[in-house]
């Protein structure tokens, strides 16, 4: 999968960019705030419907517009796809294929596949537990668009029951509520340890390949007691915890138990990474999560686009050629940079200048 052109309207920066897009690496060099990762950002969004910069979408329509679009030709071996997304800050986004509006912007998701790379990746790592849940669910919807449903459906009876705890509401108002917590909760728990259960074998090797001096480790932290890949099991154990702690729940206008509060646990050897791996560790880990992502979709058969945003930087030398082998092995592989130097050797491809909004070929 590649996308062969990539168009923005009233996006950020661009008033008007059409961008035609080959297979193999394509590298953005611009310096900083001149639009190199609004490119990416907005495949992106074709992605997971959402930014990773902004928690809205007024930030990304150009000042003085009503909306953005985002236009993006993706080539399967079989067939061409045209995507269209209408992003507005005051109404829901409207989408399209091939020219046809559909019901729900949720009907684009799993056309573009993307694993995206940042220095912000080190979050992974070091930020709080909501970081590690983003990380597991993005892969979640990247492999199943239909685990996207899920995750809204269940974020959706959280925020709901959370209000009625607000409010105190009585006994028979919460029930409903937490009927879908539980169900949806369970669900998302064992889509979560199903996908560990092959995520771990992968990212172990390469963190291995990566820096051998200790062994690296992931482990689920559920708010409910042996979670497993049964949902079932999982939706009785989050509703036997939400019978039980009622009381501390409306007092706190909280819902306690479910994987909204659930982590993923790093560790090096005998240790947690958090507060204990160096600066290089850490990156090591977050690079072994993406990569072990990357190699995860392709053992599904699926071939997601690759997007390196400024982190070669901060990369060594070592780390560098490894994520350079990945990026050369990908079907497309879009790179930024502020400075060329900042490039492995060995790696080539088409050069683009972005400065001030307006992109051109080097």
């Amino acid at each position: 999968m590649l996308i062969t052109n990539l168009n923005l309207t009233n996006y950020r920066s661009y008033s008007s960019l059409d961008l035609p897009l080959t297979s193999g690496i394509s590298i953005f060099v611009g310096k900083n705030g001149e639009g190199k990762t609004n490119i990416a950002e907005s495949i992106l969004y074709l992605t997971f419907l959402s930014s990773h910069r902004a928690s809205g979408n007024t930030p990304l329509i150009k000042l003085g517009n009503q909306s953005a679009y985002i236009r993006a030709k993706v080539q399967y071996p079989e067939r061409e796809i045209l995507v269209e997304l209408e992003i507005n800050s005051e109404k829901a986004n409207r989408a399209k294929v091939n020219q046809n509006q559909v019901r729900s912007q949720k009907e684009i998701f799993g056309i573009v596949q993307t694993i995206y790379f940042s220095p912000e990746d080190l979050d992974i790592v070091r930020g709080d537990p909501s970081e590690r849940r983003r990380f597991i669910d993005q892969l979640l919807t990247l492999r199943s668009p239909r685990a996207a449903g899920v995750i809204t459906d269940y974020d959706r009876a959280v925020k709901q029951r959370n209000s009625l705890l607000k409010t105190r509401a009585s006994n028979d108002a919460l029930i409903p509520w937490d009927k879908q917590v539980a169900q949806f909760g369970g669900e998302l728990i064992a889509l979560r340890m199903a996908a560990l259960v092959e995520l771990k074998p992968i990212f172990n090797n390469i963190y291995k390949d990566i820096s051998d001096t200790k062994p690296a480790e992931i482990i689920y932290k559920s708010s409910i007691e042996n979670p497993s890949i049964n949902p079932s099991e999982n939706s009785e154990k989050i509703m036997e915890k939400l019978t039980l702690n009622r009381g501390a729940e409306t007092e706190r206008g909280l819902t306690l138990t479910g994987p909204h509060r659930d982590d993923l646990v790093l560790a090096l050897g005998d240790h947690l990474v958090k507060g204990y791996a160096s600066h290089g560790e850490s990156w090591s880990i977050a690079l072994s999560l993406k990569l072990a992502t990357y190699n995860l979709l392709k053992s599904d058969g699926l071939s997601p686009i690759l997007i390196l945003d400024d982190v070669f930087s901060e990369l060594d030398e070592d780390r560098r050629e490894k994520l350079a082998q990945i990026a050369q092995s990908a079907e497309q592989t879009l790179i930024t940079v502020a400075v060329e130097n900042d490039l492995p050797k060995s790696i080539k491809g088409t050069r683009h200048l972005v400065k001030s909004g307006v992109v051109s070929k080097l």
